[in-house]
């Protein structure tokens, strides 16, 4: 079996296409800067049926050829995507292989991003995504990812190897090194080439997003719950109560973020018990919270309150005796044979450090919104009609706070990407062979100088992942804007 280069045979047509596509949008993008500097800025008309009309002379020119370079990229880039499905395996070389092994990936993405555009006018403040192109940007990073971890991770349809196992002669190979001893029915190449225990990049890759996809939102959803259950009584009450809760949200964050996560997940600190007995309390907030939530909203229906309570009690009852009682720690009383499931102790761990230290930040976010939203005149309506404090907070002033939390919710998902990856490139929290980011750049810096790719292939998937969050948040913030 030969090595695969990275475009094949086909790339002598389409790498030198591709050049000039993002040449010539580069060129047309200097223009348009250039000539807006230079020149009186041209004001482009209203036509009637509300539409703008194209800028005439240098100007238009510069918007017609940016627009037609940019077409060519896109067409281009959608055959580098496209064609290895038409053709033999390797005639478009590893990002052929890449595109093909990731075909669940691109028809999720392209059903997701289908029907969102058709239905968006429907769909609120998501469908408002799809009119930014910054947000639309970031949106299709992130679900890149999110949907590369389902497939890897639940349905293990990516991967072309499994990312623990080694096979003979692959240490530190170079992307697209064929087996050195090929067996019927097992993947031929190294897409994205071996690391230093000769372990396959590329699947170590894909199932790392799994882990970051597993941990990160979950984290941030509980660590928001903790955050707006504390945050909104805090300034809606103010007082004595506000007193006692900022102060020990600020005591938490007086703390370097780093210094604590590193402080909760060590070894040392581990075999105290801690992280399980924190668990304990920090996994009873999304009850306390959703039987509030549905109390006050029921209220004046008694009777199926009191259903709706008891089976949220039940079954979130279920659900936190299994999350919190884990074989091999202190914390272990719940029977196995009720145990839905058992979370492993390094993923716990890691998820009680997260939601502890993002929680004060959204607290001190949701007392913020409430103390000024609290002042506003449909609050003192639902006041004068009798409302309970716990249903203006959570169904007057929440929804009219989720502006700000969305857009923060996304940042602090990416912030917490980035923990993981640092907890993980110090070895902290999860196992040692664990394939997540962190720990394979770790593994890959020792030969960053020879080898770059072992370190660089998760780096990237990191830094894309982080800079959609981003992207994301900025065009939910601009949509948000113009409610």
């Amino acid at each position: 079996m030969e090595p695969l280069s990275w475009t094949g045979a086909w790339g002598v047509w389409l790498n030198p296409l591709l050049g000039l596509a993002v040449a010539g949008l580069v060129a047309a993008s200097l223009l348009s800067v250039a000539l807006s500097l230079l020149s009186a800025p041209v004001r482009r008309q209203s036509l009637p049926d509300g539409t703008l009309a194209a800028r005439d002379g240098l100007h238009g020119m510069a918007d017609m050829a940016g627009r037609a370079f940019l077409w060519l990229t896109a067409l281009v880039l959608a055959l580098y995507l496209l064609l290895p499905f038409a053709l033999p395996y390797g005639a478009l070389g590893i990002v052929g292989e890449l595109s093909r092994r990731l075909l669940p990936v691109w028809i999720a993405l392209g059903a997701t991003f289908g029907l969102s555009i058709v239905f968006k006018r429907r769909l609120g403040l998501y469908g408002k995504l799809f009119d930014s192109t910054i947000g639309m940007a970031g949106f299709a990073l992130v679900v890149f990812w999110v949907f590369t971890a389902i497939f890897a991770g639940l349905f293990d349809m990516i991967a072309t190897h499994d990312p623990l196992t080694a096979l003979s002669g692959m240490k530190n190979k170079v992307p697209g090194t064929p087996l050195a001893m090929g067996d019927d029915g097992v993947y031929p190449h190294y897409l994205l080439g071996g690391d230093n225990l000769a372990r396959d990049v590329f699947s170590r890759m894909v199932h790392g997003s799994w882990i970051v996809v597993q941990i990160a939102p979950l984290a941030t959803i509980f660590a928001f719950l903790v955050g707006i259950t504390l945050g909104l009584p805090a300034g809606f009450y103010a007082g004595r109560l506000d007193t006692v809760l900022s102060f020990l949200a600020n005591l938490i964050l007086a703390f370097p973020v780093i210094l604590l996560f590193y402080l909760l997940v060590t070894p040392e600190m581990v075999q105290t018990g801690v992280p399980a007995y924190m668990a304990m309390v920090l996994f009873l907030f999304p009850i306390a919270f959703f039987a509030v939530l549905l109390n006050a909203r029921l209220s004046p229906r008694p009777v199926l309150r009191l259903v709706v309570l008891a089976a949220l009690f039940i079954l979130g009852g279920w659900l936190y005796l299994s999350m919190v009682s884990q074989d091999g720690t202190p914390v272990d009383f719940w029977p196995d044979a009720l145990d839905l499931f058992d979370v492993p102790g390094g993923i716990l761990v890691v998820f009680v450090s997260v939601v502890f230290v993002n929680a004060p930040t959204v607290f001190r976010i949701v007392r913020g919104l409430t103390m000024d939203i609290k002042t506003r005149d449909y609050v003192a309506a639902a006041q004068t009609r009798g409302e309970s404090p716990w249903y203006i907070m959570l169904w007057e002033i929440l929804p009219n706070a989720r502006g700000p939390l969305i857009v923060d919710f996304c940042l602090r998902i990416g912030y917490t990407t980035i923990l993981l990856g640092t907890l993980g490139f110090f070895g902290l929290g999860l196992p040692p062979d664990s394939p997540d980011w962190g720990s394979t750049i770790n593994l890959g810096r020792r030969l960053l100088s020879i080898y770059p790719h072992a370190a660089m292939v998760p780096a990237l998937a990191l830094l894309s992942l982080v800079l959609g969050l981003n992207l994301l948040a900025d065009g939910l913030r601009e949509e948000s804007l113009k409610d």
